[in-house]
């Protein structure tokens, strides 16, 4: 008797040896079609397209070594996610051919088909063997073709369920071994780029008064290697054109000293000569003042050549002995016009040469007392600051434009490019200061009154 009952279909499997039963093609199966919705229209957003594309990416603003930390985190992060796809791919295919085939292969096997007749060795043909007759009780091959299929489900379950879970606990350990990776790659980076910062470091703390200085950088002969060396040679070649620009200067004003001081002696005989007319006494005066002012200006010149070299002197200086000290040198009534100088003055100790600052302070304070009005003011500050010492001479007088006020600091520069009325002087005065304050590892800042004149600072390490 035959039955009506079918054996149940086997379900396929997907490559990755999961089922596609039913209910998955129900899931994947398209609802009602959606009415597609009225076209975008381009709005600002649309015509921003363009000024957005061109705009700097995010990761350019950052810093060289987050940059490569984040090139290293995400190399990491790619190729973890390509060997965790392979790994992935290469687990369903061995579930696949090495364990369910062969499970499914042995469970669904059936029951061997009778052998066929043989030949005998005389020749003949041996008769086929009979089969032996089954013990099974009828529908015992569906029952187990029913066996064997939800067997195979289950089988397919549980293999799924594990490459779930693999997939599940190789992610988490992809993210917290990338996160050690970020922190290893940054630790790397700034390892890489430390002789950077000490190249950046020693390029700016140089200046024309510290190319002595140099990065002599130790360690293989790699590219930053090469690159300090170069720097090294080029601060070397800095080194010499300075060094020699600075003698050069130095020997012709030592050289220029000796014939004004036998002009200036030979001008003062002539005016102490009672046979001398007026005026050859008058031509006396005039060439003497002129004398004086070369001699002004190439012992200026000497001066800003000694300032811009290395300090040969240090020791500890109070600056309020020093600052007292230019106070009484200086002539508070040039060309007969009174200034008065208020003073407020407090201890501060630096290191450094004190003849260099005993002249940059003199320089300042006559700078004020020179191009001041009649009647005028005079303000003279010292005190500690940020961990060293500023000294703050403030004078009123005329007017100064705010982008003149830098080149003052220039050599031979003066107030609106006037270059005609220097009897005032050759124009070095705040060039030595601030070179002066470079030699000390200081700075010397400037601005302009509103109400005229000057306030100038000099901060000292």
């Amino acid at each position: 008797m035959t039955s009506s009952k079918t054996p149940p279909e086997t379900p396929s499997k997907t490559p990755f040896g999961t089922p596609s039963g039913p209910s998955r093609r129900g899931a994947a199966s398209p609802g009602p079609t959606a009415s597609p919705g009225p076209t975008a229209s381009p709005g600002p957003a649309a015509s921003g397209g363009r000024a957005g594309a061109s705009a700097v990416p995010p990761w350019r603003g950052r810093g060289l070594r987050a940059r490569l930390t984040l090139l290293y985190g995400g190399l990491f992060f790619l190729a973890g996610s390509v060997l965790l796809g392979l790994t992935y791919l290469l687990t369903a295919r061995a579930l696949n051919q090495q364990f369910l085939v062969k499970i499914e292969g042995r469970m669904l096997a059936g029951p061997k088909a009778p052998p066929s007749a043989q030949p005998t060795p005389s020749g003949g043909v041996a008769p086929p063997v009979q089969p032996v007759p089954s013990a099974e009780p009828p529908g015992a091959t569906i029952l187990r073709d029913a066996l064997n299929g939800e067997a195979e489900r289950e089988i397919q379950r549980r293999a799924a369920d594990v490459l779930s879970e693999m997939l599940r606990s190789s992610l988490v350990v992809l993210v917290l071994v990338g996160i050690v990776a970020l922190l290893l790659g940054y630790l790397v980076a700034d390892r890489a780029l430390r002789p950077l910062d000490r190249v950046t470091e020693t390029a700016q703390r140089l200046s024309e008064s510290t190319l002595h200085e140099r990065i002599a950088l130790q360690g293989p002969h790699d590219e930053i290697k090469r690159l300090a060396d170069t720097f090294d040679a080029m601060l070397d070649r800095l080194h010499r054109v300075f060094d020699t620009q600075r003698r050069f200067i130095a020997n012709a004003s030592h050289e220029l000293r000796t014939p004004l001081a036998v002009n200036r002696t030979v001008l003062e005989v002539s005016l102490e000569e009672p046979a001398a007319s007026a005026d050859l006494k008058a031509l006396a005066r005039a060439l003497l003042g002129t004398n004086a002012r070369y001699e002004r200006l190439i012992e200026g010149l000497l001066l800003l050549a000694q300032s811009e070299q290395e300090l040969a002197t240090r020791r500890a200086v109070d600056l309020e002995q020093v600052v007292r000290t230019a106070l009484e040198q200086l002539d508070l009534q040039p060309r007969g016009r009174r200034v008065t100088v208020h003073r407020d003055l407090r201890s501060a100790v630096v290191q450094g040469d004190p003849l260099f600052l005993e002249r940059c302070v003199f320089n300042l304070l006559e700078n004020a007392v020179k191009y001041n009005v009649r009647g005028g003011d005079v303000w003279v500050r010292l005190g500690e600051e940020g961990g060293g010492a500023a000294v703050t001479v403030e004078n009123t007088g005329p007017p100064v434009p705010p982008y003149e006020v830098d080149d003052l600091f220039e050599p031979f520069h003066r107030l609106n490019g006037d270059r005609v009325r220097s009897a005032r002087g050759a124009g070095l005065g705040l060039s030595i200061v601030r070179a002066i304050a470079d030699a000390h590892g200081g700075g010397v800042t400037a601005r302009a009154r509103p109400e005229g004149g000057l306030a100038v600072t000099v901060r000292l390490p």
